[in-house]
């Protein structure tokens, strides 16, 4: 009797151990997607930088916090400018893996209309710096042909925020 119980208890105990790892092996993998892109992030420009551009900026627009398509984690905050070779950021976006700057034929605030339009719309670059970021745009796109910018994560089909250029 006492070593079927011994038994049972050993079984049970290598299975709650067996959990134990995959579900830590998950949450790592999870916090590692979250923080890895954080932890490679590029820096972005500084202040002098901001301030020599500012001029140079053609058109303007505002990444807002309060958008339908935006969250807690997915959202913009600052000034997008804008000019024929780059656009720039003097403010920050929510870090995340995977994000795509694209112009846009009109302003969009949710991931559907996005999905709407995605294939009239422009990837421009990759961002890889979530503060005061800057990006060229490639030759053969006129950006002033575009109303709008939009930030997209690709890995995770997620909207992050949109500006409306003036």
């Amino acid at each position: 009797m006492f070593t079927t119980l011994l038994n049972i208890a050993r079984r049970h105990i290598i299975w709650f151990g067996a959990f134990k790892f995959a579900a830590g092996l998950a949450v790592g993998f999870m916090m590692g997607i979250y923080f890895l892109p954080i932890l490679t992030a590029e820096q972005g420009l500084d202040d002098q930088t901001l301030a020599a551009r500012q001029n140079s900026a053609e058109r303007v627009g505002i990444f807002r916090r309060d958008l339908a398509g935006s969250d807690r984690f997915h959202w913009g905050e600052g000034q997008i400018m804008v000019n024929d070779t780059q656009i720039w950021l003097d403010g920050e976006i929510a870090p995340g893996p995977d994000y795509r700057l694209y112009l846009t034929p009109s302003f969009v605030e949710t991931k559907a209309d996005f999905l709407a339009i995605k294939d009239q719309s422009v990837m421009v670059s990759p961002i890889k710096a979530y503060k005061n970021f800057s990006v060229d745009i490639p030759t053969g796109i006129t950006a002033r042909s575009y109303p709008a910018v939009l930030i997209w994560c690709e890995a995770f089909g997620a909207f992050i925020t949109a500006a409306q250029l003036k």
